[in-house]
């Protein structure tokens, strides 16, 4: 018999292992309402529906009054990233364990080698940091930061031995993990060959280094240079010639952490005549906050805020990305948290180009956009689902085991309590440092639960999460959101219907059959059908902008237990208005 020590699991990692029912809430996804209960055995969904028969022993969660969606995909994390002579804050633990306690389920980092380095090398170091700490589970993309034939036969290799189906080429960071244009025309030639997806971070790096050599030159050394070295015009410039030369080498094409207005246009121009697909992601940043803060006097303050793209000075750039989001102009939102120490982000006290680029929000994430977008009556909750969750799972071919509450996907549930009120705070918040940008942001809506592979982690605020449980997420190439052809159609407009006796309203045509009783309560979230239509009510003209009122979802889900069903129904067929 052996003498090894018996490892003692948790009591609540235990008690989580049980069956599990969430009662009473509102099931959303990214097409749709319904009220319904959710029961999970097994880190899986097993029912979906009302009076469930469920068996004994079963944990049961009351969701009266909360809304039940698919736990928050990030797109974008840089966990234990070194560059520019720092190491970031959050490693794979305290990373995932801030991703969790703010609703996000899974996460997909990024391997970045050195010039030189070999890919599949550092992958597999990747790999051994993150293993054995993350809390949830997780996905990587692999960057090219290099160019030679060497480069092309490890992604190979990644793509069909290590489940990898993103690549990232940075057109900024001149001398380091830059790309010149025709070593993107083959990295973008392979993804295709490959059926893995090309990403850029968009900037021009030649303008950005022409110009940081000016400022510097001219005294200005505070963070302030950071954005006047690389304006929006440098922006929208890359956004440009990536799309073209993704056009050129018939690819499909994610751009990174778009952060300007001018971006966007050019990235809209491009989709509406590109031959592949191109997705757009931007930022809790972006949405949560501005580059007034460059200007602050306090050193310490301005250097936390810099990342690269930088925040935009205009006042206006929020909220125009929140329409962005809405309407499908961008597809995901992400985080890029990168975070460093305040001793790391005085490498650039006296030169700003040597200040480490990152910021938090991988937290935060989901409680901004959903304060800054829904809360505001700019984006309703199945859209907030579709940007935060479900696109990034059809994208990186996750899906529908995450994404999604349904029968047979993974149990990544969010209980998400629309009436719960907190200020952001370096003090409360779960990142490994005492800054975060979000300082005194109120946010009405947060997550009460967050249900990792089945497990309560979150629960009813207390954070429960154990180093080590999360796993590796293969994802496979060739995914049918991005290669599978012709989109599927998506209606251009949906209708709300109330249906009473809790069947769904029969419509044919896009006229309903039967009469429907629009629900009043949810009258001012127009709630959509689909990932691709505007996913809020359209300001008609002289209206006063629901940005600045107090409109919040909050009210609107109070009257909600009156009713036994709420519904969203498509019209069949239709213009596709987007991607899907």
């Amino acid at each position: 018999m052996s003498n090894a020590p018996v490892k003692k699991v948790p009591i609540h990692l235990q008690s989580s292992q049980n069956r599990l029912l969430i009662k009473n809430g509102q099931v959303v996804n990214y097409d749709g309402m319904e009220d319904a209960d959710v029961y999970i055995e097994d880190g899986i969904i097993k029912q979906v529906g009302r009076n469930l028969i469920i068996p004994g022993g079963t944990r049961i969660i009351d969701a009266t009054r909360k809304l039940v969606m698919p736990g928050g995909i990030d797109p974008h994390t840089h966990f234990e990233l070194e560059m520019m002579g720092a190491k970031a804050a959050d490693d794979f633990y305290k990373g995932t364990r801030a991703a969790v306690a703010g609703g996000t389920t899974t996460v997909l980092d990024f391997v970045l080698p050195e010039k030189g380095q070999s890919l599949v090398e550092a992958y597999n170091n990747w790999r051994e940091k993150a293993d054995n700490k993350v809390c949830c589970d997780y996905g990587l993309h692999v960057g090219v930061t290099w160019w030679s034939p060497s480069v092309k036969k490890e992604m190979q290799q990644l793509v069909a031995e290590h489940g990898i189906n993103s690549f990232k080429m940075f057109m900024a960071y001149k001398d380091t993990w830059m790309l010149n244009d025709y070593d993107l025309c083959q990295a973008f030639e392979t993804c295709a060959e490959l059926k893995a997806l090309p990403q850029v971070h968009a900037e021009n790096g030649h303008i950005i280094a022409r110009n940081t050599e000016k400022l510097l030159a001219a005294g200005v050394t505070t963070p302030e240079g950071h954005e006047l070295s690389r304006d929006e015009e440098v922006e929208a410039e890359a956004v440009n010639r990536a799309c073209v030369i993704a056009n050129q080498m018939n690819s499909p094409l994610y751009i990174v952490h778009m952060m300007s207005k001018s971006a966007v246009d050019a990235l809209r121009l491009a989709r509406s005549k590109q031959k592949q697909p191109i997705f757009g992601e931007t930022l809790a940043a972006t949405v949560g906050t501005d580059g007034s803060h460059y200007k602050n006097a306090c050193f310490r303050h301005a250097a936390a805020h810099v990342l690269s793209p930088p925040l935009r000075s205009d006042p206006y750039t929020p909220e125009a990305i929140i329409e962005a989001l809405a309407v499908d102009d961008l597809q995901l939102i992400g985080s890029d948290n990168c975070t460093f120490n305040e001793k790391d982000k005085e490498r650039g006290k006296d030169d700003f180009s040597k200040i480490p680029n990152g910021v938090n929000g991988v937290e935060d994430r989901m409680a901004v956009l959903w304060q800054k977008a829904v809360n505001s009556g700019l984006m309703d909750p199945c859209r907030f689902v579709a940007v935060t969750s479900t696109n990034a799972a059809r994208i990186f071919n996750l899906w529908p085991a995450k994404g999604r509450v349904a029968v047979g996907s993974d149990a990544d549930v969010v209980v998400w309590d629309p009436q719960l009120e907190r200020t952001i705070s370096a003090a409360t918040h779960h990142h490994a440092l005492n800054f975060n940008i979000f300082e005194g942001t109120h946010v009405v809506g947060s997550p009460q639960y967050v249900i990792v592979n089945g497990r309560v982690c979150l629960d009813d605020g207390e954070l429960r999460v154990a180093e080590g449980l999360g796993k590796f997420l293969p994802t496979p190439a060739n995914s049918p959101y991005v290669y599978g052809g012709k989109a599927p159609s998506t209606p251009q407009s949906t209708t709300l219907h109330y249906a009473p006796d809790s069947s769904p309203a029969r419509v044919t045509n896009g006229t309903p059959t039967e009469l429907d009783l629009v629900n009043k309560q949810l009258d001012g979230l127009s709630v959509s059908g689909c990932s691709t239509p505007t996913g809020r009510k359209m300001r008609e003209p002289g209206q006063r902008n629901l940005q600045n009122s107090t409109f919040s979802i909050s009210k609107e889900v109070e009257g909600l237990d009156t009713k036994t069903s709420v519904r969203v129904r498509n019209p069949p067929g239709g213009k596709s208005s987007g991607l899907w």
